[in-house]
């Protein structure tokens, strides 16, 4: 240890062969032993002022060589003081943000209950006023339906379901607000698969790709499943392979090191894929559960864009499978969010879709649209800005606040 720490070349060497061990993307925070005091220099020659001046030794000579800033993990603390193989004179590790205990992942959206029925209390207290008429007429479906397409159904889906209610209540079939909520389960499917598939196979992690556009939510949203699964005791590891968006990194590092999750990045302008793969790579020597990806965030206009996050997911499959690719969908967008769906689908093989921003607005529709169009399960929801905002999807929940009930005031 004394001699990484008084000779510069073997720390560089030491470096470089950890570097090397786990792949060009992933470098071990170093910190450098002190240099060498340079050789005594001679005495003061005539006319030249030795005095300290403002801004002197203010940054490294030119000629000092670059030191990449990648991370993989930090350890808490250095070996302490007086131990075996650690000098005294080693410094201690700066403290690192307090680790904190997500929330756990059963039952948040029932716990996010109320922040979804205000978000489409607006849909809700319409529809309430509608469905109670004591006669429906034809001028009530068309107001009923312009309500639905509002709360970003889509036309298709408000037609069919408009229509199934007319046949459903002219045959005496029950109030129309029990009725519209049979029918908005029976498109969104309550017994339908919406699990992550994270569980390691034959010995490999999960791998989960997240993708979406630019301003979506995306990196927040990686960073919230990670507490999510860290909630549910997996071992997670987090690839920031947003390589383009300045500070993506550090937010993803960030999100990471609040619940003791390591995290692989690259320097800005790195090859996507390849810090993908390193990861992966990482994740598989590592045995940990799961590697969560976070991809670049893209216009869904954008080709070669596109065929770039197809080059990502192949790249990664090298290693292990991807087990589960979700598409974060920002739920202001509305019906834009179909055809973002429809295209990344058509690049990567979408499983799953996340809804974030939910909290704020009554589009909550596109649910609907999303998988009636598309046949993706919405499989996790965003209602907030806090770290464990981000819950697992409930058709139920979600339904009762599209129409503004209250859990326990259900008639059906």
């Amino acid at each position: 240890m004394q001699q990484f720490l008084s000779d510069p070349s073997a720390l560089a060497l030491a470096a470089a062969g950890l570097a090397a061990g786990v792949g060009a993307g992933l470098a071990l925070v170093l910190r450098p032993g002190r240099r060498r005091r340079a050789d005594r220099p001679g005495p003061p020659r005539p006319g030249v002022d030795y005095r300290p001046g403002v801004g002197d030794d203010a940054e490294d000579p030119r000629d000092t060589p670059l030191r990449t800033v990648d991370t993989v993990d930090i350890p808490d603390t250095l070996d302490a003081p007086g131990t075996a193989g650690a000098p005294d004179t080693v410094p201690q590790a700066p403290p690192g943000p307090a680790r904190e205990a997500p929330a756990p992942a059963r039952g948040r959206l029932a716990r996010l209950r109320g922040r979804l029925a205000r978000s489409e209390s607006a849909v809700g207290r319409r529809l309430l006023a509608l469905l109670t008429r004591d006669r429906v007429d034809e001028a009530t479906w068309e107001e009923i339906e312009e309500v639905l397409l509002g709360a970003d159904l889509g036309t298709s889906t408000t037609l069919d379901l408009v229509r199934r209610l007319r046949e459903r209540h002219a045959e005496g079939g029950g109030d129309v607000r029990s009725l519209l909520r049979e029918e908005l389960l029976r498109v969104l499917d309550p017994g339908r698969d919406r699990a992550l598939d994270v569980a390691r196979h034959d010995g490999l992690p999960g791998v989960v790709l997240v993708v979406g556009v630019n301003g979506s939510g995306k990196t927040t949203t990686v960073g919230k499943l990670a507490r999510l699964l860290v909630a549910e005791d997996k071992e997670v590891l987090l690839a920031a392979a947003d390589t383009f968006r300045a500070a993506a990194g550090e937010q993803v590092q960030s999100w990471g090191e609040r619940v003791g999750v390591a995290t692989v990045r690259a320097p800005e302008g790195a090859d996507p894929a390849s810090v993908a793969h390193d990861a992966v790579r990482a994740g598989v020597e590592g045995e940990v559960d799961v590697v969560v990806v976070d991809t670049a965030g893209r216009l869904q206009n954008k080709r070669g864009l596109m065929d770039e996050l197809g080059k990502v997911k192949r790249v990664v499959e090298r290693q292990a499978p991807v087990t589960e690719t979700l598409l974060v969908l920002d739920a202001t967008t509305g019906q834009n969010g179909l055809v973002q769906a429809e295209v990344f689908g058509e690049a990567v093989d979408v499983t799953g879709v996340v809804l974030t921003k939910l909290d704020g607005t009554a589009k909550g529709g596109i649910v609907v649209a999303v998988e009636q169009r598309l046949g993706v399960p919405v499989k996790l929801v965003g209602l907030g800005e806090g770290p464990d905002d981000l819950a697992p999807f409930e058709p139920e929940v979600f339904v009762d606040g599209l129409l503004g009930e209250s859990t326990g005031d259900r008639t059906a």
